[in-house]
């Protein structure tokens, strides 16, 4: 019985992710795709990108991305700048607080993972993506909005 041990997998994985999320809700007080948009924002020219960008590189819907930022900015660790190329447009920047914060942040999971991964063969990830797709379409996930990482407060709370 294969299926119960990949059953067993998946619900570590689930396990993994939803103690991380609880580790840095509870130190940060924020979630983990909060601390994706701090980070991506940390890695900006002038530390600031628009939302369309910060909605691309995290891959959620615009409304979602709205949530994330405006809880951010309730909280000091962002701030939004109006464009002056672009009287109806913003720009979200990262504020001192913001990036006090990541100073502090311990090195999440997809940190670990992302460099785990880069040391894997192209065949490797290939064989690992094509797998990780039969179970997306398993799930009946695909089509489902998704940050670079899922955490369960975010299916809870619908960050």
């Amino acid at each position: 019985m294969q299926y119960l041990e990949i059953l067993v997998k998946i619900r570590k994985i689930i396990r993994s992710i939803n103690l991380e999320s609880k580790k840095i809700q509870k130190e940060f007080g924020i979630s983990i795709p909060q601390l994706l948009v701090l980070q991506y924002l940390s890695e900006q020219a002038d530390y600031k990108a628009s939302g369309k960008d910060i909605k691309n590189y995290i891959n959620l819907n615009a409304s979602t991305v709205s949530g994330i930022v405006h809880r951010l900015e309730e909280k000091g660790l962002v701030a939004r700048l109006p464009n002056s190329k672009d009287k109806r447009g913003m720009f979200i920047t990262l504020t001192a607080k913001g990036a006090d914060l990541l100073k502090e942040s311990p090195t999440t999971l997809q940190e670990k993972m992302s460099k785990r991964l880069k040391s894997l063969s192209q065949k490797q990830i290939e064989d690992l993506n094509s797998s990780i797709e039969i179970l997306t379409q398993l799930m009946d996930a695909e089509d489902l909005d998704a940050a670079p990482l899922i955490t369960m407060n975010e299916i809870l709370t619908s960050d």
